[in-house]
């Protein structure tokens, strides 16, 4: 390999690929690849995890051009001929702790990383959002893309708009993050686990945190014991394998949400500086609108 024309990039596992030249061909997870895309590199295929339906989520998706990038589908039912359709010359996974490829079967990451370089991208809770974003900006930049112009100030910008608002807020004014699983239970998550909320948090929002017990990342429980928590905000998941919150019809929760803001959240996220910043725009508008309730 020359120094003009060789590729290298150390993933969260501590493993160093390395190509001749720079991969130009990327299969991604769904949530890589769209951050790829804002920084400008376009994967030539994507695929989802065991969440996922036949179709792109498009919670998932952000801006990718889904009429030109491969879905090649999700979950046990792809293998890793599916996976190399498009003749890619990089994967890149992410991964929830322990270097463990997330959406695939272990056999079938394993057979994918004898036959192309995989890439894996820690976005575990035990990462800040800060961290994770930057190590999709490391890759992207590696693999020829730039952030765009401007993001970065445009992203601090939206940082302290929140901090100011969530100070002006008075007290008593709670925000909850769930993801509503059917007519009879919702997953209330438990904020310290999910590094975006952590960054509300840090931002002075007044996350409710569910009671002990339970899941790790999450509290199940029924939707009148999740109306006990009175949120003025509510953070609702909008992946496909989620209920839309719409579709709730628990009496004592419509009830006690009858004039909660409700936000869009997708517990996924995008990790570019673009996308963290719209999110962080959408909590600050509704709890501009609680303020004045």
């Amino acid at each position: 390999m020359t120094e003009q024309s060789a590729w290298r990039f150390a993933d969260d596992r501590g493993q160093l690929l390395a190509a001749e030249r720079r991969p130009s061909r990327v299969l991604a997870y769904v949530q890589a690849g769209a951050t790829l895309w804002d920084y400008g590199v376009r994967p030539e295929g994507i695929f989802g995890s065991g969440h996922d339906g036949t179709a792109p989520d498009r919670a998932k998706t952000g801006t990718l051009p889904l009429d030109t990038v491969d879905y090649r589908g999700a979950g046990a039912d792809l293998d890793v001929e599916t996976l190399l359709r498009g003749r890619p010359d990089l994967v890149v996974a992410v991964s929830y702790g322990h270097g463990q490829v997330y959406g695939l079967d272990p056999d079938a990451a394993k057979q994918l990383e004898e036959r192309v370089p995989v890439a894996v991208i820690d976005v575990g809770q035990a990462r800040t959002l800060d961290r994770i974003a930057e190590r999709f900006a490391e890759l992207a930049r590696s693999l020829g893309g730039e952030p765009v112009p401007g993001v970065a100030e445009d992203l601090e910008a939206a940082r302290e708009r929140l901090r100011a608002v969530a100070e002006a807020v008075p007290d008593g004014r709670r925000v909850v993050a769930l993801s509503p699983a059917g007519q009879e239970q919702a997953h209330i998550a438990r904020p310290p686990m999910w590094p975006e909320l952590r960054v509300l948090a840090e931002l002075g929002v007044d996350l409710v945190s569910p009671a002990e017990g339970g899941g790790v990342n999450w509290s199940t429980t029924e939707w009148d014991r999740a109306a006990e928590l009175r949120p003025h905000v509510v953070l609702a998941d909008v992946r496909s394998n989620a209920t839309p919150l719409g579709e709730i019809g628990a009496p004592d929760w419509r009830t006690a949400t009858e004039a909660a803001w409700i936000v869009p959240w997708n517990p996924e996220p995008l990790c570019s500086p673009q996308a963290h910043a719209r999110f962080l725009a959408l909590v600050a508008d509704a709890l501009e609108g609680v303020r004045s309730v």
